[in-house]
């Protein structure tokens, strides 16, 4: 993105494309949790090599914004079904799609949401109960007293009805206005009601639920700022006099003109410190290659250094279906191939893939690289597909060059690149079938300009 994120999320949930917003999280989590807060997570048999597996051997989640559209999606349902162990729905279980019209509730695509989720063993993190955005017409043109009434049966119908299925709920989203002012943002809710809104539906959300987390959520909160400073005031206002507020989530949407803070971890550790879990509950980057992939590694280093940072969700699965899309700013491609960032996030839990990956369907492949010739001012490498214990029909492997470095010609391969001429993502060109434990190879040549380190070479992705 071109422009500020504090900009873009003030367009966050008005103006990008319905089926690109938020939802909310299920989180693939089994245990309880402990007296400081952390989930204690058991994983399956694989949980070192996949993202929710590694994060619950950390006694965290690792979570994915869903949409009920793309469950139908073959590399999309795998993808999430493999990799993730937390669910939120994007858009699902919001009021427009909930109760467009007074008292009158549909939970069809959340429904659907959420029995995916409970099939596969995942939680699930609702999103969101009261926000300014996405709400029907009606809403607004109600009364104070009319508007307190409808606030107060919307949450305790949508908790009701996921009553038992739900691990934690954004009960407020987005209430502070961004800027130096730490004031609070215009809305029905604020305009009509006045600041006690929030507190009033926390309230109401834990006579509804008593068991689910409740939480407030919110963007640009990421470092300590006038915004962070009013939501910390609020929090701790709230602690204090035993109005219910379980946790806190930081969206962190970041870019190059907002990048991760240097006191990230700091801040997330002053909320922790007010007796509440906080949550990286919408964490996409934009980017690509290296510096996304470092970014990534901050983040999630920072919330395994937070013993209340119970978890990690992405806003999105793929690439292709993110509301940044152009901005390339998740974990994996348009062809659901892992980038950089994905191993970096991987190893930052602490684990391993082996190189190897699978399309969902359970065929796999692993690639591994060999530098093969070398010349005063360029080297040659090599790296070898080989199928898992199933025949493939076609291999995804990205490469990711050093920034001094740069590819000048390849061979047995068909490559595309990133926007920065770094990360080269290869597919088969006439070398795409394999059998069980047959191998293949592509070729590269790398202009070393100085840098003669290794090129990283990314998962291999089987189809």
């Amino acid at each position: 993105m071109v422009i500020d994120s504090r900009q873009a999320h003030q367009e966050h949930g008005d103006r990008r494309p319905r089926l690109r917003v938020r939802r909310a999280f299920s989180l693939g989590v089994v245990g309880l949790l402990t007296a400081a807060g952390v989930l204690a997570l058991s994983g399956p048999a694989s949980a070192a090599s996949t993202l929710g597996g590694a994060a619950a051997a950390k006694g965290r989640y690792f979570g994915a914004a869903v949409a009920a559209n793309h469950l139908g999606e073959s590399a999309y349902a795998g993808t999430l079904d493999t990799e993730f162990n937390a669910v939120t729905p994007e858009n699902e279980m919001k009021w427009d799609a909930v109760e467009s019209s007074r008292n009158s509730f549909n939970f069809g695509s959340a429904d659907q949401i959420v029995n995916h989720a409970q099939g596969k063993g995942m939680k699930i993190r609702g999103h969101t109960l009261v926000w300014h955005s996405q709400l029907p017409g009606w809403v607004g043109g109600l009364s104070a007293t009319e508007l307190r009434s409808a606030m107060n049966n919307h949450i305790t119908k949508v908790m009701q009805h996921y009553q038992g299925k739900i691990l934690a709920w954004d009960v407020v989203n987005e209430a502070f206005q961004d800027g130096n002012s730490g004031a609070r943002r215009s809305s029905p809710f604020q305009d009509k009601l006045g600041d006690g809104f929030i507190e009033e539906a926390f309230r109401t959300a834990r006579a509804a639920d008593p068991s689910a987390k409740l939480c407030y959520n919110d963007y640009n909160t990421d470092g300590q700022n006038a915004k962070s400073n009013a939501v910390y005031n609020m929090v701790k206002d709230f602690k204090a006099r035993g109005v219910p507020i379980d946790c806190v989530g930081f969206q962190s949407h970041f870019n190059s003109q907002s990048p991760v803070p240097g006191d990230y971890q700091q801040n997330l550790q002053r909320f922790a410190d007010l007796g509440v879990d906080v949550q990286i509950t919408e964490l996409d980057i934009e980017g690509s290659g290296t510096a996304q992939a470092d970014s990534y590694r901050r983040v999630t280093q920072a919330c395994l250094a937070v013993s209340r940072c119970t978890g990690i969700t992405v806003w999105g699965v793929t690439d292709k279906y993110s509301w940044r899309a152009s901005g390339t700013p998740l974990l994996f491609d348009n062809n659901y191939a892992k980038k950089p960032a994905y191993t970096a996030v991987l190893t930052a839990l602490g684990g391993t893939s082996g190189g190897g990956g699978d399309g969902g369907d359970g065929k796999s492949c692993t690639a591994s690289y060999s530098e093969t010739q070398r010349w005063g001012d360029r080297f040659n490498g090599k790296v070898t597909v080989t199928a898992g214990n199933s025949a493939i029909s076609g291999w995804t492997v990205t490469v990711t060059v050093r920034s001094a470095q740069s590819v000048s010609t390849t061979w047995s391969g068909t490559p595309s690149w990133d926007s920065s001429g770094k990360v080269m993502t290869m597919r088969p060109n006439g070398n795409g079938s394999l059998g069980a434990g047959a191998a293949t190879s592509f070729g590269f040549t790398v202009m070393a300009n100085g840098d003669w380190s290794a090129p990283t070479i990314g998962s291999c992705t089987a189809s």
